[in-house]
């Protein structure tokens, strides 16, 4: 509940900070939004009680000088995530390039129990960004993540299932 109400502050912020520099080219933007992630493969049919899919949400920054945009992520996966019982961070980087349509790639980790996973993740985006006010943008997104369990959990070594996620995110421009 405390992470909502601190979302909910931060998103007001950034609708002030927007609406003052409406003005703006607005190269930075900052917003927060929402990952509806699902595995590929039946986890549990390997035996394994877990999740197969849930809600992750995130806060979100674009740096976008041009048609390249730099974007960092970090998502805040619910309990029970590839196994493990306690909230997973996410941080993520991504390449994107076009205005409007776009597509590209990036780099992701978790963290949990302030431990790093063993390897990294790899994404592929594809997404429709528009401004729906000025400086305020709404990013509609699918992802296909490369992930490996294993390698953050306690499942076993013959378990390995990719995702796809579906994710909108608010962005304000300032």
């Amino acid at each position: 509940m405390k992470i909502a109400g601190s979302v909910l502050t931060l998103v007001a912020f950034f609708f002030t900070a927007a609406v003052v520099n409406a003005h703006s080219d607005s190269r930075h933007r900052l917003g927060g939004g929402a990952h509806y992630w699902k595995t590929i493969d039946e986890v549990e049919a390997a035996g394994f009680d877990v999740d197969e899919d849930a809600i992750g949400w995130m806060i979100s920054y674009q740096y976008v000088p041009s048609l390249f945009k730099l974007e960092i992520d970090l998502e805040f996966l619910p309990e029970d995530f590839a196994g493990i019982q306690d909230t997973t961070l996410a941080p993520q980087a991504l390449l994107l390039v076009g205005a409007g349509i776009y597509g590209g790639l990036g780099i992701g980790t978790f963290v949990t129990d302030s431990e790093f996973a063993d390897d990294p993740y790899f994404i592929i985006r594809a997404g429709l960004e528009f401004e729906v006010f000025p400086s305020i943008y709404l990013d509609i997104n699918a992802n296909y993540h490369f992930t490996d369990f294993d390698s953050i959990s306690k499942l076993d070594k013959n378990v390995d299932t990719d995702t796809v996620t579906l994710g909108a995110i608010l962005r304000f421009g300032f």
